[in-house]
């Protein structure tokens, strides 16, 4: 099996610090224009980042992409330029983190889309002559990538969902 490094590390300022290959700076620095575009063209390969609320309701779920769809776009629009604007950076802040968590996934779901990936799909790679290989290998690449930040931005989660005593939650009103 083989064994990776970490890309993405939590620091003790409470930053995170990413430790990518200038490879891996180069794939990620063309990728967030590809999705833009798309996202501009409406292309099918978007239904998986803009699924149905309703889809046994068309008349609800038209309903409720005429009040949600522009933010939703705007907002994964605004984690690709995160990640367009920091793909050379060593830290980010936990906003640009989880930026790069969204847009990450954003490109994972579309290309998984346009690779038909499935749950039951063989993860074995393809074929070096498969025309599909170095797609599949960006793709297995993301999923990566993703598990990297999610266990880095987990690392700051204390597990039994407490604070320091000191800390009041954010949720409760000011006297």
């Amino acid at each position: 099996m083989m064994r990776f490094s970490r890309r993405v590390r939590p620091t003790r300022r409470g930053d995170f610090e990413l430790r990518l290959a200038e490879w891996e700076r180069d794939a990620l620095r063309e990728l967030p224009a590809e999705l833009r575009s798309l996202m501009a063209q409406d292309d099918p390969a978007l239904d998986r980042l803009f699924p149905p609320a309703y889809p046994d309701d068309p008349l609800e779920d038209a309903e409720y992409r005429s009040l949600t769809s522009e933010d939703l776009k705007a907002q994964k629009l605004s984690s690709l330029q995160v990640m367009e604007s920091t793909v050379d950076a060593a830290l980010l802040d936990e906003d640009q983190m989880v930026a790069w968590l969204g847009a990450v996934n954003d490109l994972r779901l579309v290309l998984g889309t346009r690779l038909e990936v499935t749950e039951d799909m063989d993860p074995e790679p393809f074929a070096p002559a498969d025309p599909r290989a170095r797609s599949h290998a960006l793709y297995q690449y993301l999923t990566f990538l993703q598990d990297q930040i999610v266990e880095a931005l987990a690392e700051g989660v204390d597990p039994a969902g407490t604070r320091p005593d000191d800390e009041e939650p954010p949720w409760l009103p000011e006297d």
